[in-house]
């Protein structure tokens, strides 16, 4: 009991004098310490407020850049893209002459063809491989040759049209993205610090695998430019190709159409003047055959003629042959009578022959009347053939120059 009540240890006075040092040098220091601090820490607060002004503004010029350059590179898109569409409508027109063109080929070609069908139905020796024939045969060769051309650069505009809307979907697509992504860099730059609904994002500063390098980004816009332009550009020089083909197909055409025309003009005059001959020959021919026709009737009529002489000749000689005795007498009567007799036969029988070799000339005459009715006949039907089917058919075929 009496340890328990035992009083505590009593300190020396220096030992409370080192205690009261110790506490005024703890807290003097403890109160240095907090100050270093205090004014560490309102020198960071200083350092950190001016960094993040800096790195906002920073940002903010940053962001002001990025939004130049978007603007610029929509509005080369936008540049390319309205040169890309009106290049597309110019060519459309250029496709649509082509195929106008092409349509208008199809007409004459067949008129060509109709032409060398109908002229197969000449008869006879005006079955010739003439001028006409070789032209229109060119002729087809020709608008045959036109087609193919005009089919082959029609499937080229088709493929170059299909470019172009290409490097337009592209231009569209890039410019798409850049009105998003501008609308975006525009919305982040009205934001302040003050700005409503702002909040904290755990994931923002985390870099996804899909960003590109802003190298990529501009490589990628300037390649659609390029091929917009490089499309645009083979447009033009397609357009100056289709000018050209239109032209010189157009020239090609009309010439050889006019050399076909010259031909048939000439055929038809040619023929008109060959029928003229003939229709002549066939006159004389037909004169001849009726003066022959007078001389055989006047050879029948000679021949008969000569039926009375002979007869009464021939009874002299036969009453005189009846005299008697010595008047049976070779006189000059009896010799004349006899040469008479002779003299008529043979006349008669000149003029049978020269019946028989006029009957000849008459059988001639008419086989030649027939010839010439006949070849008459075949120039008329290749008259009819050139001049009426052939070149009035002819007169619709028109070569425009689309």
């Amino acid at each position: 009991m009496a340890r328990l009540l035992q009083a505590p240890p009593k300190f020396h006075p220096s030992e409370w004098d080192i205690a009261n040092k110790m506490q005024c040098a703890s807290t003097e220091s403890q109160k240095s310490r907090s100050e270093h601090m205090m004014a560490e820490s309102r020198r960071l607060l200083d350092e950190i407020e001016k960094t993040t002004q800096k790195t906002q503004s920073d940002v903010n010029k940053k962001i002001e850049q990025r939004r130049e350059e978007i603007k610029f590179w929509k509005r080369e898109l936008d540049n390319k893209l309205e040169q890309i569409v009106h290049e597309t409508e110019v060519l459309l027109t250029f496709k649509t002459r082509l195929e106008t063109s092409l349509e208008s080929c199809k007409e004459p070609l067949l008129i060509a063809q109709k032409c060398l069908l109908n002229r197969q139905r000449r008869a006879g020796i005006d079955l010739v491989h003439d001028k006409v024939e070789q032209e229109l045969l060119k002729e087809a060769e020709v608008l045959q040759g036109v087609i193919a051309l005009l089919e082959r650069t029609l499937e080229q505009t088709n493929e170059q049209i299909r470019l172009n809307r290409s490097a337009k979907y592209n231009l569209e697509m890039d410019l798409k993205d850049k009105f998003t992504a501008l609308m975006i860099d525009d919305y982040c730059a009205s934001l302040t610090n003050n700005t409503p609904d702002i909040r904290c994002a755990d994931n923002a500063v985390k870099i996804e695998g899909n960003f590109v390098s802003p190298e990529d980004w501009i490589n990628f816009s300037n390649i659609n430019v390029e091929k917009a332009d490089k499309q645009r550009n083979n447009s033009l020089a397609l357009r100056v190709l289709i000018d050209g083909i239109l032209s010189q197909t157009a020239n090609d055409m009309h010439k050889q159409c006019e050399m076909v025309n010259v031909a048939f003009r000439n055929r038809v005059k040619e023929v008109k003047d060959a029928k003229h001959k003939l229709e002549t020959l066939l006159a004389v021919v037909l004169d001849e055959t009726a003066s022959q026709e007078v001389n055989i009737a006047a050879l029948k009529k000679a021949i008969a003629d000569k039926e009375g002489p002979v007869k009464v000749a021939q009874t002299r000689l036969e009453a005189r042959n009846h005299r008697p005795n010595v008047e049976l007498c070779y006189d000059t009567v009896q010799d004349r009578l006899i040469n008479e007799v002779q003299e008529i036969t043979k006349n008669i029988q000149r003029l049978k022959d020269t019946l028989a070799q006029a009957e000849v000339e008459l059988k001639g005459l008419r086989r030649r009347q027939l010839s010439l009715e006949e070849e008459i006949q075949i120039k008329e039907n290749t008259l009819y053939i050139d001049e009426v089917l052939c070149l009035q058919m002819r007169e619709s075929v028109y070569i425009n120059n689309f």
